[in-house]
């Protein structure tokens, strides 16, 4: 698996700054909501937008995994991504589905 990273450094340098500067983004958006109370402002929604931030941080990771394989015309590994982004919607929408059919 090393010789196959090793084919696509510069696809390792983009998911290192996009994940770096994603991260501090989400950082920054839970301090400004988590301080907005403290000044008379609410901020439940921008924390909750922070963490969002965060939890879509791996899928625009695998999205853009996906859109550098096939640029690369690397289809076997742009197949492996396109896989996993269908198993996080599949599992995203069985969550939303599940989450509306429960009592209460």
């Amino acid at each position: 698996m090393s010789t196959d990273l090793a084919r696509h450094p510069e696809l390792e340098r983009l998911l290192a700054r996009v994940l770096h500067r994603g991260t501090w983004l989400a950082t920054c958006v839970i301090a400004l909501g988590l301080a907005l109370p403290l000044i008379g402002g609410p901020g439940a929604g921008i924390v909750t937008a922070g963490v969002a931030l965060f939890i879509l941080l791996p899928v625009l990771r695998v999205l853009l995994m996906l859109i550098v394989f096939v640029r690369e015309r690397d289809y076997r590994f742009g197949a492996i991504a396109a896989l996993v982004l269908a198993i996080i919607a599949l599992g995203a929408a069985l969550g939303v589905h599940m989450a509306g059919s429960m009592p209460g």
